[in-house]
């Protein structure tokens, strides 16, 4: 099982709330929303699960700010907006499990990730597309197949950037263990 010490998931956890921030508030069209690779890390790093409702708390936070301050569109504001808690719960449920299997940098860490990603990513668009097309009151009736016919639409950009931000992670990851073998050994 990977664990941090408890002064760098406090720098972790900073480290994550500030990309959220940076790239959530979407303000800039360059930086792509990084809050579903945010809540898998945060599930990964973090062991306290109060950090769990410190970045649900954020990311409502930063979305509320977006809308009223900066003036972005609240069109994805609507009673599905909750069903945000129990998607994200997903990435970061799928980042704990993943924490207890991770075994350092084998190729075989590296297939229960990519399991492990496609599958909170996948569990997590279900929830929230779905959530979004039954109640956010924007589609009259969507059958069955118009849903798939969407989410094999949407799906894949999802995933595209959620796998951007996670692969930049691998590699910190990476480079960090190294440094410290390094210096260890030194």
């Amino acid at each position: 099982m990977f664990e941090l010490s408890h002064k760098n998931q406090w720098l972790v956890g900073g480290i994550l709330l500030l990309v959220m921030l940076a790239t959530r508030v979407h303000v800039s069209d360059h930086l792509l929303d990084a809050s579903w690779a945010v809540f898998f890390l945060a599930g990964f790093y973090l062991r306290n699960t109060v950090s769990f409702g410190v970045f649900m708390a954020t990311a409502m936070a930063i979305d509320y700010v977006a809308v009223n301050q900066f003036g972005v569109s609240d069109f994805c504001l609507s009673p599905a907006y909750w069903a945000l808690v129990p998607a994200y719960g997903a990435l970061f449920v799928s980042g704990r499990w993943f924490a207890g299997q991770y075994q350092g940098e084998t190729f075989a860490s590296l297939g229960k990730l990519i399991i492990t990603v496609m599958a909170g990513f996948a569990v997590s668009e279900v929830i929230s597309s779905g959530s979004f097309y039954a109640l956010s009151g924007t589609f009259a009736e969507v059958t069955w197949g118009e849903f798939g016919a969407q989410l094999l639409k949407y799906s894949p950009h999802g995933l595209y950037i959620m796998s951007l931000y996670l692969s930049t992670a691998v590699l910190l990851h990476i480079a960090v263990r190294q440094i410290k073998q390094v210096n260890t050994t030194v």
